[in-house]
């Protein structure tokens, strides 16, 4: 047999690689091309719509208006957008903290499942528009306290509920051996349930990270601290600068979806197991 021409060895590694980046590069213009084309043609019929039927602004500006107003306000958008987010990280961290402790001693126990079931249900049909005037009360109107719980609370429910029933998917068979090896029942969670858990508290993060923007921000439209998006969509609206406050609420969007997407990239790397045929070594 005839050795390999010099060279040959590299170009073929090279040509995998290549292959792989194309498919990589495939897929990720698959998941990324349709909602974009969508949103441009959303927009698109928004505009024409608003052009051809001459609305007035108060009652839905056109995207171009919302714009202008976006890049006129582009610092102050920055900077209320820094204080949303911070309340909305701050208050998803202790709300999955709370949640992930609370699913744990409920995968445990009966008892505590029957007390933490309808406490954390109750907690989540409880409006935001009543939990954050009463919040300003009993904390001082000037610190950021309210809305960070609002936030912990309106967090807790999906984090709990998802966290319960990845803890309650262990097989018999694992359960069985950990008995036998004598495992006491929280090195059982810490080893074998919340490793399997791992999915569905991924599941109830990205839930609950589109929820606590959602929470952050509507909890700033009941007085407090005027340095968030809420207040500022508030203002926008009362002083009748409605392209503004459309403004700010498309802040708030892209806020939200960079926290989701943040949410997306830490499950990725939490998870390997799970991207398949997905991953690129390069």
């Amino acid at each position: 047999m005839s050795p390999a021409p010099d060279g040959a060895g590299p170009a073929a590694g090279r040509d995998r690689d290549a292959t792989r980046l194309a498919r990589w590069t495939r897929a990720r213009l698959a998941v990324v091309l349709p909602p974009v084309v969508v949103g441009v043609v959303g927009l698109a019929a928004w505009e024409g719509y608003v052009r051809a039927n001459h609305i007035q602004p108060y009652l839905l500006p056109a995207p171009s208006e919302i714009w202008t107003q976006f890049r006129h306000s582009f610092r102050v958008i920055v900077q209320t957008s820094r204080a949303t987010g911070a309340n909305a990280v701050v208050g998803l961290a202790v709300g999955l903290v709370a949640g992930l402790l609370a699913a744990v001693v409920a995968a445990r126990s009966k008892i505590a499942d029957g007390l933490l079931g309808p406490l954390a249900a109750a907690m989540n049909a409880v409006p935001i528009i009543a939990l954050a005037p009463l919040f300003n009360t009993m904390f001082s109107t000037t610190s950021a306290v309210p809305r960070r719980l609002v936030v912990a609370i309106v967090v807790f429910f999906p984090v709990f509920v998802n966290t319960v029933r990845g803890l309650r998917q262990v097989p018999d068979v694992q359960r069985e051996l950990m008995r036998s090896l004598a495992v006491g029942p929280w090195r059982f969670a810490r080893t074998v349930q919340l490793p399997g858990a791992v999915p569905y508290i991924f599941t109830g993060f990205r839930l609950a990270s589109s929820l606590a923007v959602i929470a952050a921000v509507v909890s700033e439209y009941f007085g407090g601290r005027q340095n968030g998006l809420g207040s500022r969509i508030t203002s926008a609206a009362s002083n009748t600068a409605y392209p503004r406050a459309w403004a700010f609420v498309a802040a708030a969007c892209v806020l939200g979806l960079v926290v989701y997407l943040v949410a997306g990239l830490l499950e990725w790397l939490a998870t390997p197991w799970r991207r398949g045929g997905r991953s690129l070594t390069l």
